[in-house]
């Protein structure tokens, strides 16, 4: 590396699971350059395509980094520019109003995890300790999985990444690895070159299908149907295992489950031909097979349902418990850490997150008056948009972020906070076992302060200096207690990645498992769900991860005009490619630029997530707000809707 300045390495807290290690080049104050770290063991020198990008975001001239207050949303709404003293005195003013006349259950903390660092929890202490207040439950991203595999294995985890290399089969099921989890590309292909079969099943065909060597379109919402087709097809042919009732409960209630349809029928039901299915059985059978499991699939009405059948496929076919096997959903990011002080059943009362609209709208005894965001931005990321964006605007709302986003344009106080470059942090991942440090590789721009000094700077002036007394250096102590005792420092860990010492290679490898049985909680009983799509909604939309853009965090200029939709052309009788249309659900109506591509379904809408409400492009001013059926996990992909033109809008979508 020949370019002028230091080299400095920290590391990335967006919400991606790769958590990886940056080198950042600086110069006096800036960031002249990043990479990924070559000798981050997961990183290995490159970074995701919204990442390397990042020092866009980082110098955007939008950034916001003075506190700003308004007196009144309802008047002029006109922002005022003034000092941090200033702006947190007026926020300590309204907590205690607020907390005297009403109790502390009237306001409310949310935080999201638009960063993934651990010290972010220290706002949540704050609030615990203030109040305690109302807080979200739930998780709109992965709880309806989490949720299903506590329930079948006790626990939460995946093997290491590097056991891909064991696996004959890989079925990668409802992921985009180009976008979603680029990292595991490396495994991937080296698993490929030596022999191991790859298969994509998903609804919508992406990039990743061209890495595989099998590809299997599945109907939107079909995947706990497969998953049961396979299984029936391996119980016809005895290529279970035979030991499984050894350690799996309810065998025989799950047995009848198969049986109860054919392997034609289940293979209908999932939108699958016989043939597809067979051909994927017998790949299956061929192992040790591993199952990747995307987030996408169990945001869903039965989401965490889907989840569990192919929990039992991965259980009952011997692939538990092996290496090159294995059911891997979710890697436990903060399963190393200490993070005790924060105890969420002290709160009066939650409000699950994906029903965070309407649950402030209705709350009671007493009524939501205030509520603080930090690391989110709920408005353009949550169903029911229109209904967050009401709330926020009738109550007291302070946001701590960067930008201003749709939320921050409901706050009455914004309190400009650091970038992932600025920050001071620990970080777990959630697609790979490292655990890293963040460190500041630049100073922030003057009158910007982290999330912890934000909240310091608030306990001197409610009465709670003596519980956030500690700097930085402290807390991370604090947080990697655990792992201090069992012979780690904190000191290492700022030299290098530190892999979880709870971590295995190969889960479950004795086929003990940490339920109340101590056996796998097999599936028994399943209702398929009803689709919702019809004559007058016959597209399902699905707004899904893009390469271009971390959720929300979009650069302005790519929020202008209407947000591209793309359909298969007979989804779009009478309309043209490039025509600005209208996408309309029960709930809402937006308009859209039509992009045809004929390798998708006939019967869905794909838009890109995270689009702004503010720039008619937001996809979840579409979507209800409402759970799976396990883990208060957002449905964000069964809304019905429909295209039309523009000069034949409805006059009234109810």
């Amino acid at each position: 590396m020949n370019q002028p300045g230091k080299i400095l390495r920290t590391t990335c807290t967006r919400d991606c699971p790769d958590a990886c290690g940056i080198i950042a080049t600086v110069e006096g104050n800036r960031v002249l350059r990043i990479q990924g770290d070559p000798d981050h063991p997961v990183t290995q020198g490159f970074l995701c395509k919204r990442t390397s990008r990042y020092l866009k975001r980082q110098y955007d001239p939008s950034r916001i980094t003075q506190p700003m207050i308004r007196r009144s949303k309802k008047a002029d709404r006109e922002w005022e520019t003034v000092s941090l003293d200033v702006a947190l005195d007026f926020a300590a003013e309204q907590l205690l109003h607020f907390r005297e006349k009403y109790g502390p259950a009237s306001i409310m903390n949310y935080r999201c995890g638009g960063s993934m660092g651990l010290m972010k929890l220290t706002t949540d202490y704050f609030f615990q300790e203030f109040g305690p207040v109302t807080i979200k439950s739930g998780d709109i991203c992965a709880g309806a999985g989490d949720a299903a595999q506590e329930k079948d294995f006790g626990i939460v985890d995946s093997h290491d990444a590097g056991d891909l290399i064991n696996s004959k089969t890989i079925i990668i099921w409802g992921k985009n690895v180009y976008c979603s989890h680029v990292h595991l590309l490396p495994i991937l292909k080296k698993a490929k070159s030596q022999g191991t079969r790859l298969v994509l099943i998903d609804p919508v065909q992406h990039r990743t299908a061209s890495l595989c060597d099998d590809y299997v379109q599945i109907r939107p919402g079909g995947d706990a149907a497969l998953a049961f087709g396979l299984a029936r097809w391996l119980l016809d042919r005895g290529r279970l295992d035979a030991n499984a009732a050894d350690y799996c409960d309810h065998c025989d209630e799950y047995r009848a489950l198969l049986l109860s349809k054919s392997v034609g029928e289940w293979a209908q039901s999932a939108g699958v031909t016989v043939e597809e299915l067979e051909r994927l059985a017998n790949f299956y059978s061929q192992g040790p097979s591993a199952i990747l499991v995307g987030w996408g699939m169990q945001r869903r009405q039965y989401g965490s349902a889907s989840i569990r059948a192919i929990d039992a496929l991965a259980a009952v076919s011997g692939n538990l418990g092996v290496g090159g096997g294995g059911v891997s959903f979710y890697f436990p990011r903060r399963s190393a850490f200490d993070t005790s002080f924060v105890d969420s059943s002290l709160a009066p009362r939650s409000i699950p997150e994906p029903l965070l609209g309407p649950g402030i709208e209705s709350a009671r005894n007493p009524r939501i008056e205030m509520v603080w965001v930090s690391a989110g931005n709920p408005v353009a990321m949550i169903p029911e948009s229109r209904t967050i964006q009401r709330c926020l605007m009738d109550r007291f709302t302070v946001v701590v972020d960067c930008f201003m986003t749709d939320t921050a344009q409901c706050a009455d106080i914004f309190l400009p906070t650091t970038t992932m470059l600025e920050d001071d942090d620990i970080v777990g991942a959630y697609g790979h076992h490292w655990l890293n440090e963040v460190r500041p590789v630049v100073g922030p721009p003057e009158g910007v302060h982290t999330d912890y000094e934000i909240i310091q700077r608030m306990a001197r002036r409610v009465g709670l200096e003596g519980w956030f007394k500690d700097d930085t250096e402290s807390w991370k102590r604090r947080l990697f207690a655990d792992l201090e005792k069992q012979g780690f420092s904190l000191e290492q860990l700022q030299s290098a990645p530190i892999k979880n010492p709870t971590a295995k290679q190969v889960l479950f490898a004795d086929r003990k498992f940490p339920t109340a049985s101590g056996k796998v909680n097999l599936i028994c009983h399943y209702d398929p769900p009803t689709t919702r799509i019809n004559d007058a909604f016959p597209l399902q939309l699905m707004a899904i991860s893009t390469d271009e853009a971390q959720a929300s965090q979009w650069q302005p200029e790519t929020q202008l005009g209407p947000a591209p939709v793309t359909v298969h052309p007979d989804a779009a009788e009478g309309l043209n490619e490039g025509e600005i249309v209208l996408l309309a659900s029960e709930l809402d109506t937006i308009e859209v630029q039509l992009v045809f591509d004929s390798n998708q379904r006939t019967d869905i809408a794909i838009m890109k997530k995270g689009g702004w409400l503010s720039a008619g492009r937001c996809p979840n001013v579409l979507t209800r707000a409402e759970l799976t059926d396990d883990g208060e996990c957002a449905v964000y992909y069964e809304t019905a809707v429909r295209l039309f033109q523009a000069a034949n809008k409805m006059t009234q979508v109810v």
